[in-house]
C-alpha cells in the first residue's frame, strides 16, 4: 500500500481495495452489507468525501473515492474500524478481520476513472463467474444508482461525474456511461501519474 497519508493528494481519486484476512468473508448476509453501507453514510457525515463507485463482495470491497479535506487514511481507518467492531460483536469474532494492508491506486486521468469504475461495477461478475440478467440487479454496488435515477440517492455517492466524462471520448462510440459499463469485459489498467484535478 505504501503510506497513503504521505502520498494523499486531495484533488485526486483513489481506487481502494480491502480484503478479508486469508480471503475470509467479511460479509456473511444482507444485514452485513447494509451495516457497511450505513458505515459509509456515517463516515461521509464526518469527512465529506466524494465516492463515485463502490462494490461490496463477500470477502472484499472496492471504493473509488476522493477525500478533499482530510487524509484518505483517516476516512479508511474510520470505515474499517467501525465495520470491524460491528462484525466482531455480531459474530463473537476475535481474530483479524482484514488483511494487514489495503491496496490503493491513485487515479490521475478521466479515462482511468472510467475504466476503474467499470471494473468496480463489473467486479461481482468476475468473482461469481455469472452474469445477471441485468448488471444493475446486483444490490451491493453503486451501479443501480446510475441506471435508476428515481432511487433515493445516497448522500455519500456522487453519480454526476462519470456520465460527463464519457462524452470526452467519442472513440468509444457509446452513447452514455451505462452502456459503457454494460459492455461485459473485465478490464483495468495501471494509472499513470499525471495528475488530474477536478477543481
Amino acid at each position: 500500500m505504501g503510506n497513503i497519508r504521505k502520498v494523499w493528494q486531495p484533488e485526486l481519486f483513489y481506487h481502494i481495495t480491502m480484503r478479508g484476512n486469508n480471503k475470509q468473508r467479511i460479509f456473511m448476509n444482507k444485514e452485513d452489507f447494509k451495516s457497511f453501507i450505513h458505515t459509509l453514510q456515517q463516515a461521509h457525515t464526518i469527512y465529506s468525501f466524494m465516492l463515485i463507485a463502490y462494490s461490496l463482495i463477500n470477502n472484499h470491497y472496492h471504493l473509488l473515492i476522493r477525500s478533499p479535506k482530510v487524509p484518505l487514511s483517516e476516512v479508511l481507518i474510520f470505515i474499517n474500524q467501525q465495520y470491524s467492531d460491528y462484525f466482531k460483536c455480531k459474530y463473537k469474532f476475535n481474530g483479524q478481520l482484514y488483511e494487514t494492508r489495503y491496496y490503493t491506486n491513485m487515479i490521475s486521468e478521466p479515462l482511468e476513472l472510467l475504466k476503474v469504475s467499470k471494473y468496480i461495477h463489473q467486479n461481482h461478475l468476475f468473482m461469481h463467474r455469472t452474469i445477471l440478467d441485468k448488471l444493475e440487479n446486483y444490490p451491493y454496488s453503486s451501479y443501480s444508482f446510475y441506471v435508476n435515477d428515481k432511487q433515493d440517492q445516497p448522500t455519500y455517492l456522487n453519480t454526476h461525474l462519470l456520465p460527463t466524462l464519457i462524452k470526452k471520448y467519442p472513440e468509444f462510440k457509446i452513447e452514455n456511461y451505462n452502456l459503457y459499463c454494460e459492455h461485459i469485459q473485465i478490464e483495468i489498467e495501471k494509472p499513470s501519474h499525471r495528475p488530474y484535478s477536478l477543481t
